[in-house]
């Protein structure tokens, strides 16, 4: 590192852990050492002390000994002209400095505590900043740096010199389908202000995250990256030195300095190093071009700021693919969330204004005309602004390789594909499809034909080993819309009645998903009919189209072999695949229980059962939920004790639907035994819920919930009082 650098970053570091100390003595004198502390909703205290220390910081009194560590890390003050010959001495104030800088983040929420927005996705009118990402925004967005479809994150301090280099440096990122994640400020300018002055929409949902105001926000993007490392990593608490590489060689991140380099953002770059994480910058500050923990260069400066994106991916030795389609607006994942709002709507489709749907269908190769896209009906011009218009988007496919059983997998996606289009909403699937067109997406040039040159485009580049040809027919005549949803409804129904009446002794393979192993190496997913993967996202059918996409990826056929346990669900050939797939770590599971070797559970399950023995049932629990449930912990807490790619019997991670199938904890009693469920959790599966009850005679009231209770004390009389089954049924343990 450049002495210049380093001597720098040393007088940052003094200066923030004199500003912590400050502040605690402060806190100390207000509110006393018992005084709780931490970032809410979640399971690891202040995570780098924790992740990197080993020491849980819950109250003011124990931050006094992170403090003195931070001493002892801190080398000693140096001169403004004293040049250090080595590299150490840097590293150890950058760790001090986010030590430092959790501490006074963690007791800005005691002395303001609206601060920041907490657990929100998105910003408030009044607050723009979010501060930590609580659990349940951490797993969710997790997995996006599992799959691919976030390769890594800028963390960004500072601001360009105008609001337009603001809104071309986020652009530019979001299309590399980067997160944003932005802090401090230059000369009292700062990005997120500057992106929000231009109207442009921040937040999680559009991976451009104002995480704070101050430069010591530098610890919550930071912070993320090491709880991900012992959240999908199945990393302990104090294995720093296995968190520091884990970061280095699979969380992409980066650090942009964009204004004057102070001291303490040379502390702050000084930090990020440690984390395999370079600083590339727009000033001319001193470069550190040799390699050593960063996989290439350390800082990089000078930067002009149209090259400094492509200079930050090239730095840190990022692979990032980007999808081009020929539309005249901004296009890639980070837009899927953004939305449409009616302040700014041009034209909408469908949610109620109009009929609207969407249908893939499997032709033969010579009834498609590939790269073929025809409007039957106006087009959005045609319309007056704020217009709603029928819509229906009939996409026929054609290949050697396609199936039938693959129209309902490629019809998803044209959710996520429409979606990437910037300043264009959609939501839904089927008949109930909702479409919003931005104003500022219409004056870029933005027309229907451009629906159908994303879907040619990304279908072939996505699913180009099925298929073979792909054209487009969109509808705009109420007539001709009403006609192909007559067709389709008939379709969707013989689907579900495929799908539903799919039992796992119908099938001759199960197939694998590994997909989350680069998180929880020892994580393994067996997909079967009637056991859906734990994530929600990948059925059997999805994992059998993908195996004929990519017969390399994620998702290999399971040859399950001779039976061992039916009622309980194992097979011969699935442990003998997980045992490897796990490499010896994990014997074998059964798929139906939660009390006898129960499936692995990583980071990204969409619900956690778990045993409630003094209610001789079980309960379960959505990531949504946020409050404590009858085990005596919430879903955060769950994950982070169960999530690590272990068989941890009592608990399993699961989709949500398998909550409705039959084979549900078939080995423990099926869904007699539930007895407690948030009751957000039952709403949403609704009608598929008070079906299955009713197969084995419940109804949904017999269920407890939080508004009966949250403890194991408090719902027991409610279950006695509605004569639950589970009450009557042979110990759960036995």
């Amino acid at each position: 590192m450049s002495k210049l650098i380093c001597s720098a970053a040393i007088r940052g570091a003094h200066k923030i852990v004199a500003r912590a100390e400050q502040k605690w003595r402060e806190a100390m004198d207000k509110w006393g050492a018992k005084q709780e502390v931490g970032f809410p909703n979640t399971a690891y205290y202040l995570p780098i002390i924790y992740g990197i220390t080993g020491i849980p910081v819950r109250t003011l009194g124990d931050m006094e000994q992170v403090l003195k560590l931070c001493r002892r890390l801190l080398p000693p003050p140096v001169r403004e002209k004293v040049h250090l010959p080595y590299l150490a001495p840097a590293l150890d104030a950058g760790m001090a400095t986010f030590f430092a800088e959790e501490i006074i983040e963690a007791i800005k929420y005691l002395e303001d505590p609206n601060a920041y927005v907490p657990g929100a996705e998105e910003p408030t009118d009044e607050n723009i900043w979010l501060g930590a990402a609580d659990d349940i925004i951490m797993r969710k967005r997790g997995i996006e740096f599992v799959d691919g479809t976030a390769p890594g994150f800028a963390a960004i301090l500072g601001a360009p010199p105008d609001v337009e280099t603001a809104v071309l440096i986020a652009r530019e990122l979001q299309e590399k389908n980067l997160y944003v994640f932005m802090c401090s400020d230059n000369n009292g300018v700062r990005m997120a202000e500057q992106l929000v002055e231009a109207g442009v929409q921040v937040g999680w949902t559009t991976r451009l995250v104002p995480f704070g105001p101050d430069t010591s926000a530098t610890v919550f993007p930071v912070g993320f990256a090491t709880r991900a490392a012992m959240a999908f990593g199945g990393i302990k608490p104090g294995e720093y030195r296995r968190i520091l590489i884990y970061n280095k060689d699979r969380i992409f991140a980066f650090v942009l300095a964009l204004g004057f380099v102070s001291d303490e953002w040379y502390a702050n770059a000084a930090g990020a190093i440690n984390w395999g994480f370079p600083t590339i910058a727009d000033s001319p500050i001193p470069q550190v071009l040799p390699t050593g923990i960063c996989t290439y260069e350390h800082v990089v400066s000078n930067v002009p700021h149209s090259e400094i994106v492509s200079k930050a991916i090239e730095v840190r030795g990022l692979k990032v693919t980007v999808t081009k389609v020929p539309v005249p607006v901004a296009y890639g994942p980070a837009f899927e969330g953004e939305r449409v709002r009616k302040a700014d709507l041009y034209v909408e489709f469908g949610g109620g204004r109009s009929l609207a749907l969407e249908l893939c269908r499997m032709r033969r190769m010579d009834e498609v005309q590939d790269g073929k896209i025809e409007i039957i009906g106006p087009d959005i011009d045609a319309v007056e602004e704020g217009s709603a218009m029928p819509l229906a988007t009939l996409v026929e496919v054609a290949g050697r390789k396609m199936q039938e059983d693959f129209e309902p997998i490629l019809e998803r996606q044209i959710h996520h594909f429409i979606n990437y289009a910037q300043g264009v909403f959609h939501m839904g699937q089927r008949e109930i499809v909702w479409l919003r067109i931005s104003r500022s997406a219409f004056n870029q040039g933005f027309r229907l034909r451009h629906i159908g040159e994303i879907l040619h485009a990304r279908f072939h580049q996505d699913f180009g080993n099925i298929l073979d040809k792909v054209q487009v027919t969109i509808f705009t005549n109420e007539e001709d819309v009403r006609k192909l949803l007559d067709e389709a409804r008939t379709i969707y129904h013989a689907r579900d009645a495929r799908m539903e009446g799919m039992k796992d002794e119908d099938v001759d393979i199960f197939y694998s998903c590994v997909l989350c192993q680069s998180f929880a190496p020892t994580h393994v997913c067996v997909i079967s009919p009637e056991r859906p993967g734990l994530c929600g996202a990948y059925t059997w059918l999805d994992a059998k189209a993908m195996y004929e996409v990519n017969p390399e990826g994620p998702n290999q056929p399971v040859q399950y072999g001779e039976c061992v346990d039916s009622l309980k669900g194992s097979w011969k050939g699935v442990n003998e695949f997980v045992r490897k797939a796990s490499r010896g770590a994990i014997d074998g599971y059964n798929f139906y229980s939660v009390v006898d070797k129960p499936m692995t559970t990583c980071g990204c399950c969409e619900c956690i059962t778990a045993v409630l023995p003094l209610c001789n049932g079980v309960m379960t629990v959505n990531r949504e939920y946020t409050g404590m449930t009858p085990c005596g912990m919430k879903f955060t807490t769950l994950a982070g004790t169960i999530g690590g790619g272990v068989s941890t019997p009592g608990f399993v991670g699961h989709a949500k639907i398998w909550i409705v199938q039959r084979k549900w904890l078939q080995g423990d009693g099926g869904i007699k035994r539930l007895v407690w469920m948030p009751k957000m959790l039952k709403e949403e599966l609704g009608e598929r819920l008070v079906k299955r009850l009713a197969e084995v005679g419940m109804t949904v009231d017999m269920i407890a919930d939080e508004t009966i209770g949250t403890t194991e004390e408090e719902i027991l009389p409610y279950l006695q009082e509605k004569c639950h089954p589970a009450l009557e049924m042979p110990p759960i343990i036995g």
